[in-house]
């Protein structure tokens, strides 16, 4: 018989204190959200939207795509891709075009709409829950969609409540139900007690709306110095998560207000400054395991030819050309900083932006299918034990990242079925979004 020092009754008493601590812990850092991420968001000014406004900038993206790379060689050239994925890159971003041209879609009553008289932004709410109602009826919104009130400030709080309650009272007589994946950003978070309020009002809205607990989300803007690091010391942005009371999903960052608030001078204002990767690093190491999804700004160098008209010179075509080159290799720099640094989701302003976001995706997630796919098998076909392939070693926790990454590559439309199953997992498998699952049906076929 195996002789041990401690009884089960010490035992017990020395683990009680600690498996209570694990209970708020585990809660509130649950792991990853095993939902689908969007690649991007789109945000467009309120008083703009309408129903089929995604199916739209779908056109204008293939336009602006047909015009300035007409095929997958010119698109590599000028974004600089691996030539080699060129063809395929391009005909996967054409296909998601014309499927599926924005996964996520932000109706704005901040930035991109500015102040206005009370009755207009009165209207735009009421016009705008109509315009997404219709759209739901048609199936021509996208996956993923929002709306952006005005900050919590003492100056436009009211203003901000009133375009919420319009907009969800409108909808929800409309349509009866809330669009999938509806979520309400909060933006130039400076304090928790202006989240809190906004979880406030959910409790209040809810069962007035015939909404479910729970059913009203929001997500951060995290674009404020007092965000990172608060008056006492103190980073605010666990704060945040606490008091969005589990009705956050997501915290993006603002590029531009963050990089003002620092005294950047605009000149110096970009995605890539090392005081956005300071706020981003802050924001992964308060949130990682918590299941929130992080996002990334956007590149405000828009993809716009200077010159217009039917009757262009040959110079205006190559200046036309030159500049739209020049602004999509740009967005494209940004987004793989953004990926490298997995921040896998973005903002876009602009149509002509939509087929660089894709491309660059797509290129980042097959430019390392192929190790990935053989690491995956290996780790799959030795059941979890730890394996070598190449000079990289894999343990059992790289299991669920190298699934997460199949999944987002999967999802986003940068492989396909076919592609992704040759990693040996079947469909169901990879449906099932987790790895530990995966590994516990082999183990049970197996005995």
């Amino acid at each position: 018989m195996t002789r041990t020092t401690l009884t089960q009754n010490e035992i017990a008493v020395a683990s009680a204190p600690l498996e209570k601590a694990l209970i708020p812990f585990m809660r509130r850092f649950p792991g990853d959200s095993p939902a689908r991420q969007p690649v991007h968001t789109v945000y467009g000014g309120a008083q703009l939207f309408k129903s089929d406004t995604t199916v739209k900038l779908g056109a204008l993206a293939l336009r602006s795509l047909d015009e300035f790379a007409p095929d997958g060689p010119t698109l590599a050239h000028a974004i600089g891709i691996d030539g080699a994925l060129a063809d395929r890159i391009y005909s996967r971003v054409i296909e998601k075009l014309k499927r599926e041209p924005v996964e996520d879609f932000r109706i704005d009553f901040e930035d991109g709409y500015g102040n206005r008289p009370d009755d207009e932004e009165d209207g735009h709410a009421a016009a705008a829950a109509a315009e997404v109602a219709a759209g739901m009826a048609n199936r021509t919104l996208p996956p993923f969609i929002g709306i952006r009130i005005k900050p919590f400030t003492q100056e436009l709080m009211k203003r901000s409540v009133r375009t919420l309650d319009i907009f969800l009272t409108t909808l929800l007589e409309k349509a009866g139900q809330l669009p999938p994946w509806f979520v309400v950003t909060l933006p130039k978070i400076q304090l928790p007690e202006q989240v809190t309020m906004l979880a406030d009002l959910y409790d209040v809205m809810e069962p007035r709306l015939g909404l479910a607990p729970g059913s009203l989300k929001l997500e951060f803007m995290i674009e404020t110095t007092q965000s990172i690091l608060s008056e006492n010391g103190v980073s605010n942005l666990p704060l945040f998560l606490a008091a969005a009371r589990g009705k956050a999903v997501a915290a993006h960052f603002g590029t531009y207000d963050y990089t003002a608030s620092c005294n950047i001078t605009a000149a110096h204002q970009r995605m890539d400054h090392p005081s956005c990767d300071f706020a981003r690093q802050m924001m992964q190491v308060a949130y990682a395991g918590t299941g929130l999804w992080l996002s990334d700004g956007a590149t405000n160098i828009m993809p716009i030819a200077p010159h217009r008209g039917a009757n262009l010179t040959a110079e205006q075509i190559a200046d036309n050309r030159s500049v739209v080159h020049r602004a999509w290799r740009l967005h494209v720099d940004h987004i793989r900083h953004s990926l490298i640094n997995a921040y896998y989701q973005g903002w876009d302003l602009n149509p002509a932006q939509l087929p660089t976001r894709y491309a660059a995706v797509y290129s980042f997630f097959l430019e390392g299918a192929a190790a990935a796919t053989e690491r995956l098998r290996n780790f799959i076909e030795k059941a979890g034990q730890a394996t070598l392939v190449g000079d990289v070693f894999d343990d059992a926790a790289t299991g669920q990242g190298l699934l997460n990454y199949f999944l987002r590559a999967l999802n986003c439309g940068a492989i396909t079925e076919e592609e992704a199953l040759a990693t040996g997992l079947t469909l169901d498998e990879l449906r099932s979004r987790s790895f530990v699952k995966i590994m516990k049906g082999r183990r049970e076929k197996k005995d």
